[in-house]
């Protein structure tokens, strides 16, 4: 079946629109952001657009109003589009958890750990999510823009691809092909993944954009002439690389962000621990002109930072093994200056953490941690998901003492998530997308695509 939506003018039904996927030719190569770049740009164009991603893989997530759980990409995107997020628009999330276990979050609830083989196994009974959650969008908007995942190309997983091939599959979406140039390989990136989708897919594509161009792009002109005349793919744009600091989905985004530290008046570490989340929490530390933010992840000398945070985690008992084993648990422990921990962190901060339950062990344990906060962390059952404003809690440890914060000395703590983002950079975030899009217009062909989806 094809799906479409009805673009309505005065109550008039005046055409049809088809909705859109975007494939990347490989992870990290920009999906994410054109996923709201183009939704905007149609919005510009007097349409209603909502972002949507069948399945995410992702320790970032955030908390909506209705106490769901989705990825941040799609959070972000929705906040981008002025759509409000909801757990229709990521229906299915996974977040890694111990050995081969990932934490499977359907329809913005957590249901189980499941074995990554077990998911795949049973992939079948969660696309009635995936269909209900995209037909109830696909219901309240003129286009929804389906953001894929990683490559569509993946050959021995393809029949278990839920964000490429079966949504564009079963809803017939019209495809974008996304290609990062930076990395090298980009016509062979190009020609491989159209060449390898199937072949009722490549009818859908209407053509690529080239992402992060570095330099003159008229050097890319012979570039356009292949790809558009010998792959006989249209090319849609060539967009120039520019630093955008906000929306990390994962590690490889998060590793892009660039920051001027020439004017710092501080310097302030975050330490990167292997299962590190939320760190979307410090994208206004990086726009902060009078702080330098590094990510730490080995034993350096902690004694040059003003400030050492302690971030979310998704295995808060593992990273803190981790501290252990390398070093910084020591450092952390003879610290004298300031210390701040968020969720994951601020457990470590307590003297136990008590997970009798085994959410995040194997067999119940009692771990030892920084013995700074006079209380104990217990994990239980149920995953405390609550949102206030920008704030919003996302846990399963639990203090009876401190249930939401703690400040004595250098050692201050939070369960909250958000706590930098205040209203300045609320207004740095709004005038950072809005210049990104000026930027940008000019480079994709709006009106190729609008042939393409009306």
């Amino acid at each position: 079946m094809e799906t479409e939506c009805l673009v309505k003018n005065n109550g008039v039904i005046k055409n049809a629109m088809k909705n859109l996927s975007i494939f990347g030719t490989h992870s990290d190569s920009g999906k994410s952001t054109l996923t709201w770049l183009i939704g905007r740009l149609l919005q510009e164009k007097g349409f209603s657009v909502a972002p949507f991603k069948a399945q995410n893989v992702s320790n970032n997530a955030k908390v909506c109003e209705d106490g769901s759980e989705i990825s941040i990409a799609q959070y972000f995107q929705a906040e981008v589009l002025g759509v409000t997020p909801s757990y229709h628009l990521n229906p299915i999330l996974l977040k890694s958890g111990r050995g081969n276990l990932a934490s499977l979050i359907v329809e913005g609830q957590v249901i189980k750990d499941k074995d990554v083989r077990e998911y795949y196994r049973d992939l079948d009974f969660l696309k009635p999510s995936v269909e209900r959650c995209f037909e109830y969008v696909d219901s309240k908007y003129d286009c929804v823009i389906c953001e894929g995942a990683g490559s569509p190309v993946e050959l021995n997983l393809m029949d278990k691809d839920l964000s490429n091939i079966y949504i564009s599959t079963k809803y017939k979406t019209k495809i974008i092909l996304v290609a990062d140039i930076e990395k090298g390989g980009v016509f062979a990136s190009i020609w491989g993944v159209y060449n390898l989708l199937p072949k009722e897919l490549r009818s859908n594509v209407i053509g690529v954009i080239v992402n992060k161009f570095r330099g003159d792009m008229s050097l890319f002109d012979e570039g356009i002439r292949i790809i558009e005349e010998e792959f006989k793919i249209p090319v849609l744009g060539i967009l120039p690389y520019e630093p955008f600091n906000l929306g990390f989905e994962d590690s490889a985004s998060l590793m892009n962000f660039t920051q001027d530290c020439s004017g710092a008046k501080r310097k302030v570490a975050v330490i990167h621990y292997p299962y590190m989340s939320n760190y979307n929490d410090f994208e206004p530390l990086i726009a902060d002109e009078s702080i330098c933010l590094e990510f730490v992840s080995s034993n350096i000398s902690l004694e040059q930072f003003d400030l050492v945070i302690l971030p979310g985690s998704k295995l808060v008992i593992k990273d803190l093994e981790w501290l252990k084993k390398s070093g910084i648990f020591e450092q952390l422990k003879n610290r004298t200056k300031e210390i701040l921990g968020i969720c994951g962190g601020y457990q470590m901060m307590f003297e136990k953490i008590i997970d009798k339950e085994c959410i995040e062990v194997q067999s119940p344990i009692c771990e030892d941690a920084l013995g700074f906060i006079d209380d104990e962390i217990v994990f239980q059952k149920e995953k405390i998901l609550r949102k206030k404003g920008e704030l919003f809690e996302i846990h399963h440890g639990i203090s009876k003492k401190y249930p939401l914060e703690y400040k004595k000395g250098h050692i201050r703590g939070t369960f909250y998530h958000g706590i930098f983002h205040d209203e300045n950079f609320l207004i740095h975030k709004d005038k950072t997308i809005n210049n990104f899009v000026d930027k940008m217009r000019d480079k994709i062909d709006m009106k190729r695509i609008l042939k393409s989806v009306l």
